[in-house]
């Protein structure tokens, strides 16, 4: 599930954060996945939930300075945490990691991607996911190779399910009447995107223009 369509002012959040290191774009982000979350919630099983955010590789985590799928998964936890029960999720860190390196997704076929990631994600100690109920958390859902790669592995080292959130996801043509309705059950009503937006209130004038122009 995705909070959102990845155009527009979503974009811009994303790029803030992920290029710009403008880390109170990650509070604003993870009111978004909160949002998220909270309508998956109710369909998940009962009991505790792990959340799992995908990892980056240890090399391009150094240059970052962090990983944004963890700072927006840990932003979302700490806002869940006023609405649902506080053992309904728990953060697992370091419970995936990724092994290697991999080539830029951008111009690949679907299969491509899939071959691309192979073999990129562990999961690190499989005592501590197996038998238990994972949330996947990403920034965006493009083609769904990360994901499902992800999912594979966590699902061999004996994860009982997995379920994914993400903030954002591209829409092609063929998407669109599927996610239409999920989307504007968001979008229309932008409550939770203007509260994200004034979280930003901190950040200098010309990153404020850069959301405000979407």
């Amino acid at each position: 599930m995705a909070y959102g369509s990845y155009d527009g002012a979503l974009r811009d959040l994303v790029h803030l954060l992920k290029f710009e290191q403008v880390r109170p774009a990650a509070k604003a982000l993870g009111q978004l996945l909160a949002a998220c979350v909270r309508e998956l919630e109710p369909s998940l099983p009962t009991g505790s939930v792990a959340i799992v955010p995908v990892p980056l590789y240890s090399r391009k985590q150094a240059q970052r300075g962090f990983n944004q799928a963890e700072r927006i998964a840990r932003s979302a936890l700490k806002q869940l945490s006023s609405s649902i029960p506080v053992k309904r999720f728990e953060m697992l860190d370091r419970a995936l990691v990724r092994t290697r390196d991999t080539s830029s997704q951008i111009g690949l076929t679907r299969h491509q991607r899939r071959e691309n990631l192979r073999g990129a994600f562990k999961v690190a100690d499989p005592t501590r996911v197996c038998g238990r109920n994972i949330l996947l958390v990403d920034d965006v859902y493009t083609t769904g190779a990360t994901v499902s790669e992800c999912t594979r592995v966590l699902l061999r080292a004996g994860a009982a399910g997995v379920w994914v959130a993400t903030v954002g996801r591209t829409i092609k043509m063929y998407d669109w009447p599927a996610m239409l309705d999920s989307i504007s059950a968001h979008e229309s009503e932008g409550e939770e995107f203007l509260e994200a937006q004034k979280n930003l209130e901190g950040v200098n004038d010309g990153h404020l223009n850069t959301v405000a122009r979407a």
